[in-house]
């Protein structure tokens, strides 16, 4: 019997206000025994639970489909703006008879619903509005309940960001929000259901607004203090409420609401933020309170940008957490340490006289007895320092709303007070778990998820300390390791949309996205960050089978790849970045001809965006046009006779100019072998030590394998000498750091911590091949130093697992395959015949190859065991 589990909409369970017009569903299928697949599925729609069975589901039918797909399954029924579907699905598997279903089906899914946005109705006459404060403003609307109310939503967008309240209550756990996009082509709105709020009698709705990156006022050098879309504070609100008896009013942004100056008296990403509790409202946010002092709030320009439906998961305050120390550093002044370095900010609890000044300042490192907060690409001397002025009434508690900061330490000064750490990012589930004998491999990756969640607040960041942008050349490298870490298919999918809106119409794309204007001439071009681009969608496609998500970029993406090709010179792509921050090089590239990996990551970009263009049956060149680039990369820098690539700018060997063309099939067969011997040799010439920047840490170990020098991979991996993780750690890192050096400026950085992606998919040896895991290998190549290793990561299809365990020669390997994946299993061995499987009947005959027995197994959970293990 097959059974649907885990049902989702447009990757989301249950969620409101879903504003594609034929959302997508997708289910986890529970089978047991082994080797089951799907058949058939079909999806029931209604108005209302009790509507939704096979005789009366009244809004949609799919009937019996033919077809093994679990996800991605359109929606093909109406759809009406601010309307609950409910849903359920029923299987058939590929033996009817066998599983007994015949052509009634198998058991129906547990229920499950959607409920549609505002689609093409819009926000009706809700206009945004605004007005002139001294501070961060107060906006606030009283209205009248009277009725029972059967369902009450809040549409509402808040720029920057928007503290939305409701008789006296916030409407919704999310902070920072909405998300930060290209404002001048997308702006986000918010669903909330707010119908437990809501009190017969007299209400009223409020907000507070941030700054954000919408109406940053710090002036730096991204010039996000001076973008197409700069300006002051708004909001454009839409409250539905409907009653038992039909009836249905609205509350909507105009000219009756009030607005005033709160006690917010500055804001900004960077500066953190100022609070005077002396200018506090009580009750302002609640019925009763007198705003006859207040201004009529203005009608003001909207922003140029669509008003479109958040779907990404919002940031929230994840986790609390006390100081481990609080030092008195001198009279008047504490530091506190809180053991770990994060994204957050500090709550303030203090007593104190009214007027007191109590100021935070945030920072990753301490150096002569005060926390560091520099930045030198903004302009101002309070780098991520809050500040507090109190109101005297006693015990008082405060949080910033409308910043953030990168920080492990915070040095108060001002009065003592208890401070607790808020941990905040953008609220994405974990999907993978790992284990591992080695203790190194299980710090990595701890580090590496911090680092990376640290760095997810509605856009990948590169740092959260210094410049919070969306660097792309951060997330193509980190982009594998992103997505085996963390379900990011929502997260990613926004992304992608600020790539397109951020396109100039040249085609081009900056280096940083969203971007104000800079990336396209500064720092730029840059072949190997933009090229991101193909490469995620690309990734998308892998973990999670998103065919529609290629065909809603196709145009764009071309459209970039022509502007690509059409500055390459001399069969080369020319780039200004190249292998950023390898060791000994400061804070810049390293030395070798940049047009070297520029021309991998273009020929890398094609060879994927041809993959794009035949999985969704587009014509297209771009495999031509690679191997072009290809011959003419080896023509520049490949040195047949020592057997690597190198460049006249810098003649010594450079780790990464023969990793990455080794990587990325580049390298021509009859050299393969003595490039990957002579990339193995300068390691070991090394000491064992890695001499890669961004570009070649993620793919260094992983070629070394491939290509049988697992031993030197794990040498480099396990190194405690700098430059190495190990080195780090040993300084006291608890998150992947920006450089290699001990005074490296971001401690949160991920783009060097891609050694994880080596450990999921060679040491714990599970790789995800296409299609949304339709495939995967397991092959555990890099066990050296290691006794066992265990990895369970949760795939769009369901579950995976891998775990195996060494001892002497006997090795045992237990893998656990969803339906609708195919598994090949690599169980080290010195011969087939050294290797159990259990069940073997269902196992079939393994073929066997190099070291490895391989078995191709279809759903279900298996056990290997392997007497010849080396």
């Amino acid at each position: 019997m097959l059974i649907p589990r885990s049902l989702k909409t447009e990757y989301a369970v249950q969620p409101l206000g879903v504003d594609v017009p034929r959302p997508r569903f997708s289910w986890v299928v529970e089978a047991p025994g082994y080797g089951a697949t799907q058949a058939a599925y079909q999806v029931l729609v209604a108005s209302a639970p009790e509507l939704l069975t096979p005789e009366r589901a009244d809004v949609w039918d799919s009937g019996r489909v033919e077809s093994a797909r679990t996800f991605g399954i359109a929606y093909d029924g109406p759809a009406a703006a601010r309307t609950r579907y409910h849903w359920t699905v029923r299987l058939w598997p590929t033996d009817d008879a066998a599983d007994g279903a015949g052509d009634e089906g198998g058991v129906w899914a547990e229920p499950s619903w959607f409920e549609t946005g505002l689609l093409a109705e819009g926000f009706g006459n809700a206009q945004w509005i605004g007005g002139v404060t001294d501070s961060a403003p107060l906006l606030r609307r009283a209205f009248t309940v009277d009725g029972t109310v059967r369902r009450a939503r809040l549409y509402a967008s808040g720029l920057g960001y928007a503290d939305l309240r409701l008789n006296g209550s916030a409407v919704s756990d999310a902070v920072l929000d909405p998300g930060f996009t290209a404002y001048d082509h997308t702006v986000l709105y918010g669903t909330q259901d707010v119908t437990a709020l809501l009190a017969a009698g007299d209400n009223v709705v409020g907000a507070e607004l941030g700054r954000g990156f919408f109406g940053l006022t710090s002036v730096n050098v991204w010039r996000w203090h001076d973008t197409p879309w700069t300006a002051d504070p708004r909001l454009i609100a839409r409250l539905v409420i409907e009653y038992d008896d039909g009836r249905v009013d609205e509350v909507v942004t105009d000219e009756t609401w009030r607005i005033t100056g709160g006690p917010t008296l500055s804001d900004s990403l960077y500066l953190g933020e100022t609070y005077d509790a002396r200018r506090a409202l009580p009750g302002w946010d609640a019925a009763g309170f007198d705003d006859s002092s207040w201004a009529p709030t203005q009608v003001v320009e909207a922003p140029r940008g669509t008003l479109k439906a958040q779907a990404h998961e919002p940031i929230r305050v994840i986790e609390t957490v006390d100081p481990v120390e609080v030092t008195e550093v001198r009279p008047g002044v504490w530091i506190a340490d809180f053991g770990r370095t994060v994204a957050g900010w500090t709550r303030l609890t203090v007593t104190a006289e009214a007027g007191t000044t109590i100021s935070l300042t945030h920072g990753e490192t301490v150096a002569d007895g005060n926390v560091v907060a520099r930045n030198v690409h903004v302009d101002g001397d309070r780098i991520q320092r809050d500040e507090y002025i109190a109101a005297g009434t006693g015990v008082e508690t405060w949080e910033p709303r409308f910043s953030y900061k990168g920080f492990r330490y915070v040095q108060l000064e001002g009065a003592p007070a208890q401070l607790e750490m808020r941990v905040v990012n953008s609220d994405v589930a974990s999907a993978t778990t790992f284990e591992s004998s080695q203790a190194p491999y299980e710090q990595f990756e701890r580090a590496m998820r911090r680092t990376i969640l640290s760095n997810l607040h509605g856009i990948p960041t590169d740092t959260p300390y210094f410049e919070k942008n969306g660097w792309t050349g951060d997330a193509q490298v980190g982009a594998p390791t992103m997505l085996a870490t963390l379900d990011l298919a929502r997260f990613f999918t926004k992304w992608l949309g600020d790539i397109r809106d951020s396109q100039a119409d040249s085609g081009q794309l900056p280096v940083i996205v969203p971007t104000s204007g800079w990336g396209f001439t500064d720092l730029s071009p840059a072949t190997e960050w933009p090229t991101v681009y193909p490469f995620l969608l690309r990734e998308m496609y892998r973990w999670y089978g998103d065919d529609r998500l290629l065909r809603e970029h196709w145009d764009s993406l071309t459209r970039y790849l022509a502007w690509e090709l059409g500055r390459v010179e001399d069969g080369l792509s020319v780039s200004v970045l190249g292998d950023w921050l390898p060791p000994g090089f400061g804070d810049g590239p390293a030395p070798e001809d940049r047009r070297l990996t520029g021309t991998a990551y273009l020929y890398r970009a094609l060879v994927v965006a041809a993959e794009i263009g035949s999985l969704i049956g587009e014509p297209n060149d771009f495999r031509k046009a690679a191997a072009e680039l290809a011959d003419g990369l080896n023509r520049a820098f490949l040195d047949r006779d020592a057997g690597c690539y190198r460049s006249a700018q810098d003649p010594d060997y450079r780790q990464t100019s023969n990793a990455v063309p080794l990587a990325f099939g580049i390298v021509p067969d009859d050299m393969v072998s003595r490039v990957a011997a002579g990339l193995a040799a300068d390691v070991e010439a090394r000491g064992f030590h890695l001499n890669t920047g961004c570009l070649g840490v993620g793919v260094l170990l992983p070629v070394l394998t491939k290509y049988g020098y697992g031993e030197v991979a794990t040498k480099v991996a396990l190194q405690r000498s700098y430059p190495s993780w190990g080195y780090w750690f040993d300084l006291g890192a608890d998150t992947m750091w920006e450089k290699w050096e001990d005074d490296s400026r971001s401690r949160n950085h991920y783009f060097q911590g891609t050694v994880v992606q080596w450990i999921f998919e060679n040491v714990a040896g599970l790789r995800v091949i296409d299609a949304g895991g339709e495939r995967i290998v397991v092959r555990p190549d890099a066990r050296d130093e290691v006794d066992a290793a265990s990895i369970r990561t949760e795939t769009i299809r369901g579950r995976v697992t891998v775990s195996w365990q060494q001892t002497g020669r006997v090795l045992s390997l237990d893998v656990q395959v969803p339906v609708g994946t195919t598994a090949e299993v690599h169980v080290p061995s010195a011969r087939a015949s050294d290797v159990d499987a259990v069940p073997q009947s269902f196992a079939g005959s393994p073929s066997y190859d190099e070291g490895y027995t391989v078995y191709t197994v279809g759903a279900g959970k298996w056990s290997f065991t392997s007497r010849s293990a080396s």
